[in-house]
């Protein structure tokens, strides 16, 4: 049976569509004093799929609660699905601003921390895309990333004029390769990046020729927009063709959307790890395959 944590309704539902299995009702309540309970109270089943993007603080703690909830109704096995891991990008001891400078005494592993919390009520993990596949080796119970990046080609245009696939940096590059294999025609390069500080990256662009070309430029996670923006922008220079953005885990805080339509961004498109406007594809093919 699947569970839905409150900001993974969506997925959940299709992931059950999937594997052709029910879906629990699920009820959340917020206490006068903040307090929260996600409850399952008609569950019945051997073994629990939950599936919950942690996407803020009470998030993690529906997730605890609903991993609680079903060892409570008796099931056996519990797997929980992480479509967003959140916390999952503070995987080193680092103070804010000097990124550059190691590991900082005094501050904690973020994402060790809440893997280790994930762990204590599930008997195995899968996270879509983390921004790290190490992070799987923080948790005490059998983990493992699930790449959907393939599932991104699905909105874009049919016609895309000799497309670019283009990635924010040369670590995210299997990603726009992934991307281009999946479209089935294109060429794939990324910017030189340089980062500054914990908010400000400097950007410069390949030698690729742009001119007259469709670029789709990929990316694990977009979250304030700022880096994709800049990159959009030097590509605005080079007479490009239509940019169209893509991402697994659409976050987009705060104005992130409206920075990329200045930049010129045709389209945004992202998965449902992280549930919203321009989620225009699901993952949950690919977490069933996985399951």
């Amino acid at each position: 049976m699947i569970l839905s944590g409150s900001a993974s309704q969506s997925l959940a539902a299709a992931l059950a569509d999937e594997l052709d299995e029910p879906l629990a009702s699920v009820a959340y309540r917020k206490f006068p004093d903040g307090e929260l309970l996600a409850s399952a109270p008609g569950f019945q089943d051997d073994r629990a799929v939950i599936v919950a993007s942690t996407v803020s603080s009470d998030a993690h703690v529906e997730l605890l609660q609903l991993q609680d909830a079903a060892r409570e109704w008796g099931a056996e096995e519990v797997v929980t699905v992480l479509p967003y891991m959140g916390y999952a990008r503070q995987d080193r001891p680092l103070a804010p601003g000097k990124a550059d400078e190691g590991p900082t005494p005094g501050y904690p592993i973020s994402a060790r921390a809440v893997a280790r919390a994930v762990s204590t009520g599930t008997d195995r993990v899968l996270t879509v895309n983390p921004h790290e596949d190490a992070v799987c080796d923080f948790f005490d119970v059998p983990a493992e990333p699930v790449d959907a990046a393939g599932r991104l080609a699905e909105p874009l245009p049919g016609e895309l004029v000799d497309p670019v696939f283009l990635s924010p940096d040369d670590g995210a590059l299997d990603i726009a390769e992934t991307v281009r294999d999946a479209y089935g025609t294109g060429t794939t390069d990324y910017f030189e990046k340089t980062r500054l500080s914990d908010t400000e990256v400097e950007m410069r662009p390949s030698d690729t020729d742009v001119a007259g070309r469709d670029v789709v430029v990929t990316d694990d996670i977009i979250a304030t927009g700022s880096t994709m923006s800049e990159a959009v922008s030097l590509l605005g220079e080079r007479d490009v063709g239509d940019v169209y953005v893509t991402c697994v885990h659409p976050v987009l805080a705060s104005n992130a959307r409206t920075k990329l339509a200045r930049a010129g961004v045709e389209a945004v498109y992202g998965t449902d790890t992280v549930e919203g406007a321009v989620s225009a594809v699901s993952v949950a093919p690919t977490v069933a395959d996985a399951l």
